[in-house]
């Protein structure tokens, strides 16, 4: 007989209540979970503010200048930090522009041309002086190489057709563009040659050593024969600025007026107003900026650990420790004056940002104009990290993080050096270079090897020799490739070869070649450069070539750049870091993988961790639970159902007693 037991009903009322701790875990877990989702927006603004302040910690934000132009078809202007507000006139009576030449006309332009032995074009430039030009040839004109180093293309067998000696000139990127026109004639095939040098100083000298038909063609020396007819002239732009005539050779000039770049377009009908002012436009946006950027941040952190006084309900992070933390650094960095300014600006109040009661920041637009009419150069050292001396040839270059902000008192005992050689012998000209007899000389710049040959000829000045023999030096690609270049000069004959280089690893010697007698090099004196040495802020600096650097103390990490000057104290490099750069190196603290937030997140993670664990635990000892309730009360419902079947037997066995019926 089956019984009123209804076990599944029992069992699932019973683990219903065994169940009641896995509710509160659920709980927990959401609360852990929302505190780490917040955790994130915290993550995100302090990042969010850290983008916004990469662009602020840089002095050019907050020093910038702008250039305008009466009328921008003659030429455009840019300024910066350096330069000073001011008006200037300008006229310009001619442009800047490249030397192009042209070579006979060819039948064809795939044809071969010459024999195809190997030749050798070599591209000397300089300036074409005196003489008369006439249908594209000059007669009389001396050429001076302008000492920057000559350029070869080898031509072979491979490409000695026009189209080769083309290509050939192009991918050598020698400073030459090459092409070819075609005039219609019967020769039509004519190629050109483009200087990309603007400037007097970049007109073309072209040696061939090799086919002779390649040489006709080519060599053009505007002192001698000239196979090229020159179709434009190089020349300088010339303009007058505040009447003050001035000759450059581009026409994009930026030492003319300090800190302005001009671009020349075309020559001026009268003269052109160009305006340097303050750009406080500029300025004002920066400012701006940083403050949407803290306050942004600061509505974050407020908003998450806001309390609503309506609902009676704090926000999830409400009285969280870690984020009280870093309200409070934040303050401590705002609220902190600045230490090394230039001047007399030190905190962000004095251009008026100011908390105000809810803990955001504002500008006051007045104090702020105020400031930047009175102390324009220096709102920079609020922002950025900046360094500037009282020593103009003395210059901050750069600055670790392990740098303090304050100033430090510079002292110079020794001023970087060139290497050099000076020949030992005095020579005169005229001196005539002939080749395999004193035409090679074997030198060392900086360290590097180099073969240099001369040019034979009779050259008839010292300023001609000194010329070729710069450039065939600063032209060898054993040194230019490494950007390594000298300087000749001579002083009663005896020349001097300087490296470009300053330093102790700047040095120039001669080791032989023929020509080192005859330009009274033999022999020569060898002197090593030497590095800058001093003290910044009373401790011995580290010196390497003209950059003074600071080894120990509390500038420890900041480079000096040493232009000359004299020897002893130098003034004092004022070095702040601004509160971009302050906040910026706060930010990347709080983001870091030892800070306090990913401390925190990191245990509320271990908590979920933690908490997904003991649920694991104790849906397996709930299943065990289960298991056993199921198994004792299917056991009772099977008692239950016996006694009952017992019980049914009982009473018909009963009911079968004699006596126990009815007549």
């Amino acid at each position: 007989m089956a019984t009123n037991l209804d076990v599944n009903s029992i069992v699932s009322q019973l683990m219903s209540a065994e169940r009641q701790p896995l509710a509160k875990f659920t709980a927990r877990e959401a609360g852990y979970q929302a505190k780490l989702s917040a955790y994130g927006s915290v993550k995100s603004a302090v990042s969010g503010f850290q983008t916004a302040l990469q662009g602020l910690n840089s002095a050019n934000k907050f020093q910038s200048l702008t250039a305008s132009v009466s009328d921008k078809a003659f030429f455009t202007a840019s300024a910066t930090a350096s330069a000073a507000p001011g008006t200037y006139s300008l006229e310009v009576s001619s442009l800047a522009q490249s030397q192009q030449l042209a070579a006979a006309g060819q039948a064809s332009s795939t044809a071969a041309i010459g024999s195809g032995a190997a030749t050798t074009l070599t591209f000397d430039f300089g300036t074409i002086s005196g003489g008369t030009l006439t249908d594209g040839t000059y007669s009389g004109a001396a050429f001076a190489s302008n000492g920057k180093g000559s350029k070869s293309v080898t031509i072979d067998a491979s490409n000695n057709s026009l189209q080769g000696i083309r290509d050939a000139i192009n991918a050598a990127k020698i400073g030459v563009k090459a092409s070819i026109v075609n005039d219609g004639s019967g020769t039509p095939y004519r190629l050109t040659l483009a200087a990309d040098g603007q400037g007097a100083a970049n007109s073309m000298k072209i040696s061939v050593a090799g086919d002779a038909a390649i040489g006709a063609l080519l060599a053009h020396d505007p002192a001698g024969a000239q196979a090229l007819s020159e179709s434009v002239t190089a020349q300088n732009a010339n303009l007058k600025v505040n009447g003050v005539a001035v000759s450059k050779p581009s026409n994009t000039i930026s030492d003319v007026v300090e800190g302005v770049t001009l671009t020349l377009l075309k020559p001026t009908a009268a003269a052109e107003k160009l305006s340097v002012a303050r750009d406080t436009g500029s300025i004002t946006n920066s400012v701006n900026s940083f403050v949407k950027a803290y306050n942004d941040m600061a509505n974050t952190l407020k908003n998450l650990t806001a309390y609503d006084k309506a609902t009676q309900k704090g926000a999830i992070l409400l009285g969280d420790a870690t984020v009280r933390s870093l309200q409070t650094q934040l303050r401590g960095i705002l609220g902190t004056a600045l230490a090394g300014t230039p001047g007399d600006l030190t905190t962000l109040s004095s251009i008026g940002v100011s908390f105000q009661l809810d803990g955001t920041l504002a500008v006051d637009s007045s104090k702020l104009n105020a400031a930047m009419n009175d102390h324009f150069d220096e709102i920079a050292s609020l922002f950025a990290s900046v360094g500037k001396s009282t020593d103009t040839l003395v210059s901050f270059s750069s600055a670790s993080s392990s740098v303090k902000p304050g100033t430090y008192a510079v002292n110079v005992s020794q001023l970087a050096t060139q290497g050099k050689t000076v020949g030992s012998a005095a020579i005169t000209a005229p001196l005539d270079i002939v080749a395999g007899s004193n035409d090679t000389l074997e030198l060392a710049v900086d360290g590097v090897s180099a073969s240099v040959t001369l040019a034979p000829g009779s050259y008839t000045t010292l300023d001609a020799l000194l010329a070729e023999l710069q450039t065939r030096i600063n032209g060898v690609s054993a040194l230019s490739s490494r950007g390594i270049s000298v300087a000749v000069t001579e002083s009663a004959g005896a020349l001097t070869l300087t490296s470009a280089k300053y330093g102790s690893s700047s040095s120039v010697s001669v080791s032989g070649g023929n020509a080192a007698t005859a330009l009274g090099l033999a022999g020569d004196t060898p002197t090593a450069g030497v590095d800058v040495a001093g003290s910044i802020g009373g401790v011995a600096a580290s010196g390497a070539g003209q950059l003074l650097r600071a080894t120990d103390g509390s500038a420890k990490g900041l480079d000096l750049i040493v232009n000359g000057g004299a020897l002893g104290d130098r003034g004092v490099i004022h070095y702040s870091q601004g509160y971009a750069a302050k906040l910026g190196a706060w930010a990347t603290t709080a983001l870091g993988t030892d800070s306090m937030i990913t401390a925190r997140t990191e245990g509320i993670s271990k908590s979920i961790t933690d908490l997904g664990k003991r649920r694991t635990e104790m849906e397996a000892r709930l299943d065990v639970i289960e298991k056993r309730y199921r198994a004792q009360f299917t056991a009772l419902d099977s008692m239950l159902s016996s006694m009952n079947s017992t019980s049914t037997f009982l009473t018909q066995q009963l009911a079968n007693l004699p006596g126990s019926q009815s007549n």
